[in-house]
Order: C-alpha cells, then sequence, then structure tokens
C-alpha cells in the first residue's frame, strides 16, 4: 500500500509500504477515506534529521472498518469510523477520568512515536485497541460533513480542550495566540462556551477572517509588547481571564503571559517548543496566574462534540482550504509551511 514518509527536514515522499495487517485480537484495519496534514507535522518538516526517518506520518483520519481482531465489539466491517490522535483502550483510570492521552494500556499512545509502523496519511491503517481508541460516524464516507468530523480527530477536540482547560465560561474574556487551525477552532470552542470577548493575535487576513466569522470580537495583528497593549486596551487595561496559547513557541508564550489579567489562566495546546520558560515571580506566581493545557484527550469529547457538527450548529471543517490525494501530500507540506494552505485536507 501507499503512505507518507518523512525522510528529513523538507523530505516528504509517498512510497510503497507493507500493507497494515491486524497483528492483535484488539485491533481494527481501517481503509483511510479522509486524512489530514496537522500543523504539528511542520514541526519535524522544518527540524528532523536524517537519522530521525524515515516516520511515517498523519495522526488524523476517518476510514471504513475493513477487518478486526476476534475481540473488537464495539466497530464491525464496513463502519464508517473517526480516530483520535492518541491511541486508547477506554477502560483505565486515566481514559474514565476523561483523561485517555495518559491512558495506562501498554499499547496506548501516540500515532507515529508510540505505534511508529501506522500513519493515517496513507491508504489503510492498523488500529490498536479499536474498541476504545475508534468512533463511529452515522454518516456515509461521501458526506459533506466529512471535513468537519475529521477535525474531531484532533483540531476542533484540541481547540475545545483549551478552551475547557482554561475554564472558559459566559463571564471570560479570552485571547487566543495564533491563527493556525487550532488557533481558529479555539476561537470557534471558546463562542460555543460562551466567552464574553473573543480577542485573535494573529496575522493572516483570511485567517482572521475566518476567525471573526468563527466568533472572534477583536482581531489584533501586531505581535511582542505593542500586541500586548492592544489588547490591555481591549480589555480596559487588565488583559483577559484566559489565553489559549496554540502556537508553541517561546514568543507565544510571552505574548500570553503578557496578555493574561492578574488571577487569569495560560492554557496551552501548541506543541511547546522548548522546556524551560518563566513561571516565577515576576511573570506568573505575583499575580495568581495559572498555566494549565497539554495534549488534548479528544477521545473524551468526540460525543459532546459532534451533535453540533450533524445539525450544522458549527462548521469546523471550513479550516480546510487545499484538498488533494496522495500525490500531492509533499506539496501540501510545503504549502503549509509556506503558509499558502491554512490546512490540508486528503483524500486518498
Amino acid at each position: 500500500m501507499r503512505a507518507t514518509l518523512m525522510h528529513r527536514a523538507g523530505d516528504v515522499r509517498i512510497e510503497n509500504v507493507p500493507d497494515s495487517v491486524i497483528k492483535h485480537p484488539t485491533d481494527a484495519l481501517v481503509r483511510v477515506t479522509a486524512s489530514c496534514i496537522c500543523g504539528s507535522d511542520l514541526w519535524p518538516y522544518a527540524s528532523m534529521s536524517p537519522d530521525g526517518g524515515p516516520a511515517r506520518m498523519g495522526h488524523e483520519f476517518i476510514g471504513v472498518v475493513e477487518d478486526t481482531g476476534r475481540e473488537v465489539t464495539t466497530v464491525k466491517r464496513g463502519d464508517l469510523v473517526v480516530a483520535p490522535f492518541a491511541v486508547s483502550d477506554g477502560t483505565c483510570g486515566f481514559c474514565r477520568e476523561g483523561l485517555h492521552t495518559s491512558c495506562a494500556h501498554a499499547q496506548a499512545g501516540f500515532w507515529g512515536h508510540d505505534v511508529p509502523d501506522e500513519g493515517g496519511q496513507a491508504e489503510a491503517v492498523r488500529v490498536p485497541l479499536a474498541d476504545g481508541t475508534l468512533v463511529k460516524l452515522p454518516v456515509a464516507a461521501d458526506s459533506a460533513l466529512v471535513p468537519s468530523l475529521l477535525t474531531l480527530s484532533d483540531v476542533f477536540g484540541t481547540g475545545h480542550h483549551a478552551a475547557v482547560a482554561g475554564g472558559v465560561n459566559a463571564r471570560t474574556r479570552v485571547a487566543v495566540i495564533g491563527d493556525g487551525a487550532v488557533g481558529l477552532l479555539a476561537v470557534l470552542s471558546a463562542k460555543r462556551l460562551g466567552a464574553e470577548q473573543i480577542i485573535l493575535m494573529g496575522r493572516h487576513k483570511a485567517r482572521t477572517d475566518l476567525g471573526r466569522e468563527f466568533g472572534a470580537t477583536d482581531v489584533v495583528v501586531t505581535r511582542g509588547e505593542e500586541g500586548i497593549t492592544q489588547i490591555r486596551e481591549l480589555t480596559g487595561g487588565h488583559g483577559t481571564h484566559v489565553v489559549l496559547e496554540c502556537v508553541g513557541t517561546m514568543p507565544a508564550y510571552e505574548q500570553a503571559f503578557g496578555a493574561v489579567r492578574p488571577g487569569g489562566t495560560i492554557s496551552r495546546v501548541g506543541v511547546p517548543q522548548y522546556e524551560a520558560a518563566p513561571i516565577g515571580f515576576a511573570s506568573l506566581f505575583r499575580h495568581n496566574i495559572r498555566l494549565a493545557g497539554g495534549p488534548a484527550p479528544v477521545r473524551a469529547y468526540i460525543e459532546e462534540l459532534m451533535p453540533d457538527i450533524l445539525n450544522g450548529t458549527v462548521e469546523p471543517g471550513k479550516v480546510f482550504d487545499t484538498t488533494t490525494d496522495l500525490d500531492g501530500v509533499p506539496d501540501g507540506y510545503r504549502h503549509m509551511a509556506d503558509r499558502t494552505s491554512l490546512k490540508v485536507l486528503i483524500k486518498p
């Protein structure tokens, strides 16, 4: 079968690989009908050394179940399913608490890292722990809702997690750092939770226009101290109750603690590209600022978020502005890295 492999920074190829097959009785074999490129895929695209490759790519996908192991009971051949970006059993103590990204099962973990021989940017995927991981979708594979349902595998659930971890509600003012797909869907999520004011920090007009459509009340296009000053001017001089940091760089973190008000919360869902960050007296401690967030347990949110997609209340699939087949995936990476595409939808 054909799959996407990253060999080094800037070097993405579509290659023939051994067919995915059932290995464990809890596995399912899924034929991929829709997948995508994630903003987090751009980090290795910019920095992977040859020693790190080749690596199978893709952690967001929808597909049709082609086969299951003998112990799988929740999905069957012919079902259309969505897969979260983390594999989980759904039964351990962490999963029962809604923290599927910390599942204690030995086969659990993240696509690519903990399941290195599989990836969603391919024709098929072996899904470990299928009963806990996969969610059946009540639509056909050619449904117009598929792009929006695909966001349940990562970016919509991640934006929602940012807002939930930050404590967004009807009384909160929110700043969102980043106008990528996660940032835009953090705007949508904050709006869905009733935020009083949503300030989007972004510099790409097509993206910030979509952010306004999703619910942003204000847009700040400048960065650094000037951007922080503008946020404070928009919030009576104090900053916002919650900052949703959806980038992962140190400058984005610095924007976040510059924009948050005393007693507020910084909720990070952008994959941090740093280990050390200011958390001491002058930055967070002095004003009782809380730091929250982490890898989104999107499996915990799918049943909550899906009805709003099915009934048309939200359309998170609007973040996809480019569609390609597998042959176009290398160009899709280039276009996203160059910011000429927001998010690339793949139809193998």
